[in-house]
């Protein structure tokens, strides 16, 4: 909105040119989102505080999260209302990506809603296979809007690799539901710690807020021999605006967290990753920047796998894999600010490769 209400503007004083820097916005759009966060995320506490949105107790939890139990949870709404109004103040409205990105947070913040609804009014919350149907159905909606309307281009840039392009045709909608969803799922899983997962979150979206300008700027992209996409320098403001909304509530979730993001907070988070992921062409990269994710998904498959394969023998003592480190003696904080500096460590290790082609 002050991009379409005072880039006009330049006509009569040049310093309005300003706002027309997609640098500029996204810098501001950080600090936005940052600061709403901190002054909504303390609103919604009290308020769901007064309802008694809490946390409720996990079968698949160690003991010492009983303590947990009464905390305010659903703190992704009070997250994704400070991107919203972020996003609106400092970006380009005409800008197809975004709005793309917007109905991704709600599609997918609908059903985490739902699930978290349900389960703190005394339910089970959805069924593991409603909950996964909802989310193939918002993923393949994604898809088609992307390729049939915005006429997106189906070929997978492989890193390492800058002539092998190759295009995936209609198999790309069972690769796009296949990122969007895992990484939709792998961050609600990583979210079982105090910060655990919004720390990663912050790294990310931090990452390909870079990796979205690069691509977006067509000397740079031919420079760095990565896919240039037209448009797409814009979805730096998103990126910037999730990660100053994440900051900012990190700073009441780390540990001892004042608030839960609640499925609503991690579904949307993680499928709004995958979704700028696959529109920036680094979706195997986010393998890597969202590595952390990605361990704690497989960590869970392979204990299931092992379990009904051996008739009942375990792999780790528990999972997703932060519970196997609980359960070996490792304090909380311990095991979350490691697992931030794996993060950190996948993240910088995904952005070297840009040069190695």
């Amino acid at each position: 909105m002050i991009y379409h209400l005072l880039y006009p503007l330049h006509e009569y004083w040049i310093g309005f040119n300003v706002f027309r820097y997609i640098t500029f916005r996204t810098a501001y759009a950080i600090l936005t989102a940052l600061l709403l966060s901190l002054y909504l995320v303390p609103w919604f506490m009290r308020l769901f505080q007064t309802k008694h949105w809490s946390k409720t107790k996990k079968a698949y939890e160690p003991q010492t999260h009983n303590s947990k139990i009464g905390i305010p949870t659903m703190g992704g709404i009070p997250i994704l209302l400070s991107v919203f109004i972020t996003v609106f103040l400092w970006s380009v409205l005409t800008n197809s990506f975004i709005w793309v990105l917007f109905l991704v947070c709600v599609l997918f913040g609908l059903i985490g809603f739902i699930d978290d609804y349900q389960k703190i009014k005394g339910g089970k919350g959805l069924s593991i296979k409603t909950k996964f149907g909802l989310q193939v159905l918002s993923a393949l909606i994604i898809g088609i809007i992307l390729f049939k309307y915005l006429h997106f281009s189906t070929r997978l840039y492989v890193p390492f690799f800058k002539a092998f392009t190759p295009d995936l045709g209609y198999a790309y909608y069972f690769f796009l539901t296949l990122v969007i969803v895992g990484s939709s799922n792998a961050v609600n899983l990583t979210d079982g710690l105090d910060g655990l997962a919004i720390g990663p979150l912050s790294i990310s979206f931090g990452s390909y807020l870079l990796l979205s300008y690069l691509a977006g700027h067509i000397k740079i992209a031919n420079y760095l021999q990565v896919a240039y996409v037209p448009g797409i320098g814009e979805v730096a403001v998103f990126c910037g605006a999730l990660m100053g909304a994440c900051l900012g509530f990190l700073w009441y979730n780390t540990y001892p967290a004042e608030m839960f993001m609640g499925d609503v907070g991690s579904l949307s988070l993680g499928a709004v990753l995958g979704t700028v992921a696959i529109m920036v062409k680094q979706e195997i990269l986010l393998m890597f920047i969202g590595g952390l994710f990605v361990l704690e998904a497989i960590s869970v498959i392979i204990q299931v796998a092992y379990f009904r394969f051996t008739g009942g023998k375990r792999v780790f003592k528990m999972s997703p894999l932060h519970h196997h480190f609980e359960l070996k003696g490792w304090s909380e904080p311990k095991i979350i600010v490691r697992f931030w500096i794996i993060g950190i460590i996948l993240a910088l290790t995904a952005l070297s490769t840009l040069k190695l082609r």
